[in-house]
């Protein structure tokens, strides 16, 4: 069970991951030597999977977000199955979600532009296997986004 201090922990690691120990223990009120030992128990029992590196997707030059509905022909396992793991192994899709309502999935891809979205969804998406149905919709602008999610109530 996570505490306050843990809860405080996980929220200034979201929030910047690279600080060193004596940043971040002076941050949430710990000796040094007691807060790497939470967070090494907060690896340990699964809450911090991993670090990573958030980078700019209009450095790297794809800024054109599509968010990608698909309805397969049948909900057989074998279908989801084969349908899951070759949507895994495209390189552009970000996410991808099994959805309860209208669609049995929602991808997220990033592209170029309109023209790399095409070609995106020429080699790749319109190969997968059971699609029966598929609507792609452009985001204009991006009005929030993060990666941090909510641990402290």
């Amino acid at each position: 069970m996570l505490d306050t201090i843990d809860r405080k922990l996980l929220a200034a690691l979201q929030k910047q991951g690279r600080m060193s120990n004596a940043e971040l223990s002076e941050q949430v009120n710990l000796s040094p030597s007691a807060c790497h030992r939470r967070v090494q128990r907060l690896e340990t029992d699964g809450y911090i999977r991993n670090y990573v590196a958030l980078l700019d997707a209009r450095k790297l030059g794809v800024p054109t977000t599509v968010f990608v509905e698909i309805t397969l022909q049948g909900q057989a396992d074998e279908v989801l199955d084969a349908f899951e793991k070759s949507v895994a192994r495209i390189p552009a899709v970000l996410e991808c979600h099994l959805m309860a309502g209208s669609a049995d999935y929602l991808l997220k891809v990033v592209a170029e532009d309109t023209e790399d979205f095409a070609r995106i969804h020429r080699q790749y998406l319109a190969r997968l296997p059971g699609v029966g149905q598929m609507q792609s919709s452009f985001a204009l602008r991006t009005v929030c986004k993060t990666t941090a999610l909510p641990v402290e109530r």
